[in-house]
């Protein structure tokens, strides 16, 4: 009777153990998560927060010595083509200059509306930033990105709201994002890039 006294203790305390210590590493995932990102890029440092919702992942080109520096900001909702996988802005700079900048919905594009002047395949949105909406025709690139256009950027990065509408294979979907508290002078020091109201 004894033994089996001491040895459900035991197992209690090693039950006890065992929830501190996946208490102990939810946590320090949890602090991981607020201050930064592990990178999906083999040669990307991984992620530390750019301010607000962004993150800042910094990487150098292994031939040229480049400087790289993507900010990616994350959908606050998903599509349902992915629960999984939010949709995301990233912006890319390079030695100081800023570069391109994508949408990313994390699944398979609707179809392209129209040609471009070269003859890119081209798509729709409505983008709303803070109080105005437009609608862009961005470059769709091989059916999982789109292209978008500088002068959205530099609207986003300075807003409090930026919602894009796109048309995806079972309808239109849109992502909804807060992009406010973006770190304005990281991004004008590492792409010479300031905001603007559309």
């Amino acid at each position: 009777m004894k033994v089996s006294r001491l040895f459900d203790n035991g197992n209690r305390f090693g039950m006890s153990a065992a929830v501190v210590a996946v208490s102990l590493m939810l946590m320090a995932v949890s602090a991981f998560a607020q201050e930064g990102a592990m990178s999906p890029y083999q040669d990307e440092q991984d992620g530390v927060s750019a301010g607000g919702k962004w993150m800042e992942f910094r990487s150098e080109d292994k031939m040229t010595g480049a400087k790289k520096v993507r900010f990616e900001l994350l959908a606050n909702n998903y599509f349902r083509q992915d629960p999984d996988y939010k949709p995301r802005v990233e912006v890319v700079c390079t030695n100081g200059k800023y570069q391109y900048a994508d949408f990313n919905m994390g699944g398979r594009l609707g179809r392209p509306d129209y040609p471009g002047f070269w003859g890119q395949p081209k798509m729709e949105v409505m983008v709303r930033i803070d109080g105005s909406h437009d609608h862009k025709g961005w470059n769709w690139v091989r059916g999982r990105f789109l292209a978008m256009d500088k002068g959205t950027v530099r609207g986003v990065i300075g807003a409090q709201v930026f919602n894009l509408e796109v048309r995806t294979r079972t309808g239109p979907q849109i992502a909804e994002f807060s992009p406010a508290g973006l770190n304005l002078d990281e991004v004008k020091h590492v792409c010479d890039l300031t905001p603007h109201k559309p």
